[in-house]
């Protein structure tokens, strides 16, 4: 009865795990009214690079006194052009203007703006940006709820204007230029915002120049700010590819001396572009506006270096890296892609001639040292993604040629890893690389997530703060690496134990992952806890015996949805501003607005299915295993019906990669990157699996089931070892033909001649073999 319900109560435990992660969120102090006017002032184009004491004394001040931080422009359209930038600003959400452009380009901003009466403005195309906006972009952002929200605003230029029109293109107080002395301007509304002008163009000495007159031009806001004032100064757009980090500084009462930070990034040191808006009604007390912004109110937290030019050095390096990351990210997936897929054509005719055939007639076999060194360009491609990862360990983006910097850094690092796991002591077993290469990518994820994720900010196999999609925990990749090697580490240690134990083991290593991907504090990946679970669920089902059958999908999938709904309840009864990903969408259903989410999530997909390298890391992967690893002379098979638990470990990866890329919006992105750790190691272990399929058995000397050695002609540095017990009978009870350290079984599947016999299953006759024979194998590994 025990052994029925062990399915049910281990699903039930990684439900309770996954439910216990995601629900416990850091606590979200409820900002306050703190200044009576606000002013915000942008400079598109505006970098840190940009800003020093001799250029910009104003804005170095300003920046002493106040928070600072690093500023994503993301908008809905790609790059942030200063007419986008400026409308997403009023909007609080991501917005475009509408109309063609050539790709990757920023026009000059050409806005209409008509003074009928001298006192305020009205631009006639505001109304057409606004439909746009609400019915066709997927963001469905309305343009103008940030002047909509305050009963007067004060613009000044052209890309304010942009920003402060109301939804139907009346602006309340405009100037085309900043007077002389703006003070009468400034305190004639709570809310202003001011066009400082634009910083573009890559020669060093016209940017100088911008920005000089970009600061002139804030000196004379600041000479003018009224009294009890926010003042805010942000790059707000791109002038040109590629998109970069922009300015931001606030300074007022509270905002003294620290980091900017927002929920939307939950990192000190980064804000979005869709945050200054809620900020500025915060600071002003006044309420959001029904239709929530994307945004959320920023805040200045304590940490930064007292000496101001030390605190910018950071901002800086983080451009310098998100800049150098966008680059180099290409490449070299592209490669890994291509390697990948080139090292699978190369094992081919090695899966085909590895069965070492017993009659001296057969055909030759693979040169051992040929094979050998296949194996270790198997463990490289597997260890090739921790390995990246960890080369930010090193800043290569600093060098005159970041992308070699970068690749002899991650090549060392490969070369270093494979040489760890060729030199374990198990290494010459069966599972010996794939525990080694399991632990070496979970142990690389899972550091860098529980220190704060910096290796994946703006890292090459990380995300990129430029795009303003993650600002903390696990990225896309970093995902695919943790789920693949959490599992697979799971599977290689249940292996070891007995086969009524290794449920547990599976819920045990796979309910820390959980816990790993899923907390706000770590991972903070609500989709992928959602996706691990259901994974873990189906590989601790199969992990004792059997194969994928609809009663343990059955339960994956319930696991799955009922960590989903225990969450999306939970979520759901928080403030709107606390919420994840689930629980903002629950309420988008409720306000008839989650077809938007939908929408977006699919657009997404499609547009990563078509256009990233990882899904030819997938596909690729999905072939070889198909086409190649699961035909009858591929020995996965074999594989899976020796080594159940390591069967259950390889689809419950299969299952949790798809489902985190669908429900995450990145289609097969999650899938490749698993695709890169694990089928390497599904080649590496069915080629030596088939390199064992004809070793034999020896009769023991009056069938007592005691030790035996092999006769057989395959190699393998554990060969003739003997058992010391297996699963469903004594410990210290001998096994014959199946080596010590896993413990493999049949448990079917194993169609390339006979698997071994377990003689606990088998009968009151299993422990007496009377003769050898061919089929009897001994497996080891």
């Amino acid at each position: 009865m025990l052994r029925r319900l062990t399915p049910a109560l281990l699903t039930l435990l990684v439900v309770a795990l996954g439910v216990a992660a995601l629900a416990a969120r850091p606590a979200v102090p409820s900002p306050e009214r703190s200044a009576d006017f606000v002013v915000l002032a942008g400079v598109a184009g505006l970098r840190w690079e940009d800003v020093d004491a001799q250029t910009t004394p104003t804005l170095w001040r300003l920046a002493q006194e106040g928070s600072i931080g690093s500023l994503a422009v993301r908008s809905a359209h790609r790059p942030t052009c200063p007419v986008d930038g400026w409308l997403t600003l009023g909007a609080g959400s991501f917005a475009a203007w509408p109309g063609e452009r050539p790709e990757g380009t920023c026009p000059p901003t050409d806005v209409v703006v008509e003074r009928p009466d001298g006192i305020g403005a009205h631009l006639p195309d505001q109304e057409s940006a606004v439909l746009p906006n609400q019915e066709r972009l997927s963001w469905g952002a309305v343009p103008g709820s940030l002047s909509e929200s305050v009963r007067c605003s004060v613009a000044v230029g052209p890309g304010a204007a942009v920003a402060a029109a109301r939804p139907f293109g009346r602006v309340d107080r405009y100037a085309p230029e900043l007077p002389a002395d703006p003070t009468d301007l400034l305190r004639s509304c709570v809310l202003s915002i001011v066009d400082l002008g634009a910083v573009d163009g890559a020669d060093p000495a016209a940017r100088a120049a911008a920005a000089r007159a970009a600061d002139a031009r804030l000196a004379r806001v600041l000479a003018a700010r009224p009294p009890r004032s926010l003042v805010i100064v942000a790059g707000v757009a791109d002038t040109e590819e590629p998109s970069r980090l922009h300015v931001a500084v606030a300074d007022g009462a509270g905002w003294e001396r620290g980091w900017l930070t927002s929920p939307t990034t939950a990192r000190p040191g980064y804000l979005q572009l869709v945050d200054l808006a809620p900020t500025a009604l915060t600071a002003l007390g006044r309420p959001l506006p029904e239709s929530p912004f994307l945004g959320r109110p920023a805040e200045s937290v304590s940490g930064r270096p007292t000496d101001l030019a030390t605190a910018i050095a950071g901002p800086v390096d983080a451009d310098r890296e998100a800049a150098a990351q966008r680059r180099v990210a290409g490449w070299f997936f592209g490669l890994l892609a291509a390697a990948q897929v080139l090292l699978a054509v190369a094992v081919l005719p090695l899966l085909r001639r590895g069965r070492r055939h017993a009659s001296p007639y057969g055909p030759q076999p693979v040169s051992r040292r040929i094979v050998a060194v296949v194996e270790l360009l198997l463990v490289a491609a597997a260890l090739a993604l921790p390995a990246a990862l960890l080369a930010d360990l090193v800043p290569w983006w600093r060098g005159a040629h970041p992308g070699w910097c970068f690749a002899g850094v991650a090549l060392a690092l490969t070369v270093a890893a494979t040489a760890l796991v060729r030199f374990l002591p198990g290494y010459g077993s069966t599972l010996g690389p794939l525990g080694a290469v399991a632990f070496l990518a979970t142990l690389t994820v899972g550091a860098d997530v529980l220190t704060g994720a910096h290796l994946q900010l703006n890292g090459v196999v990380g995300y990129s703060a430029v795009d303003g999609g993650r600002f903390v925990g696990l990225g896309t990749v970093g995902l695919g690496v943790l789920l693949a090697g959490a599992l697979l580490l799971a599977g290689w240690l249940a292996q070891r134990v007995r086969r009524s134990r290794r449920p547990v083991v599976i819920v045990a290593v796979g309910g820390i992952a959980v816990v790993l991907v899923g907390s706000p504090y770590l991972g903070a990946d609500s989709t992928g806890a959602v996706a691990l679970t259901a994974g873990v669920s189906l590989a601790a089902a199969i992990s004792a015996s059997g194969w994928l059958t609809l009663t343990r999908l059955a339960w994956a999938t319930m696991a799955g949805l009922a960590v989903t709904v225990g969450f999306a309840l939970v979520d759901l009864g928080r403030p709107a501003g606390e919420r994840g990903d689930l629980g903002r969408f629950l309420a988008a259903v409720g306000d008839e607005t989650g077809g938007l989410i939908v929408h977006r999530a699919s657009s997404a997909n499609l547009e990563t299915l078509f256009g990233s390298p990882l899904t030819v890391l997938a596909l690729a992967g999905a072939l070889l295993v198909w086409f190649a690893l699961l035909q009858p002379w591929g020995g996965l098979r074999r594989l899976f019906g020796i080594y159940p638990a390591v069967r259950g470990a390889m689809t419950g990866t299969a299952v949790a990669a798809a489902l985190g890329g669908l429900l995450g919006g990145v289609a097969l992105d999650v899938a490749g990157a698993a695709a890169a750790v694990v089928v390497p190691m599904a080649a590496l272990a069915a080629l030596r699996v088939l390199d064992h399929s004809t070793d034999r058995t020896c009769p023991t000397p009056g069938g007592d089931g005691g030790s035996v050695g092999s006769t057989g002609s395959g190699g393998g540095s554990d060969r003739g070892q003997g058992s010391d017990g297996g699963e469903g009978g004594p410990a210290d009870s001998p096994r014959r033909g199946v080596g010590a350290a896993d413990h493999p079984e049949p448990s079917g599947g194993g169609d390339a001649g006979a698997a071994p016999v377990d003689e606990w299953d088998a009968g009151p006759a299993a422990g007496k073999i009377p003769t050898a024979r061919a089929t009897d194998e001994v497996t080891t590994v």
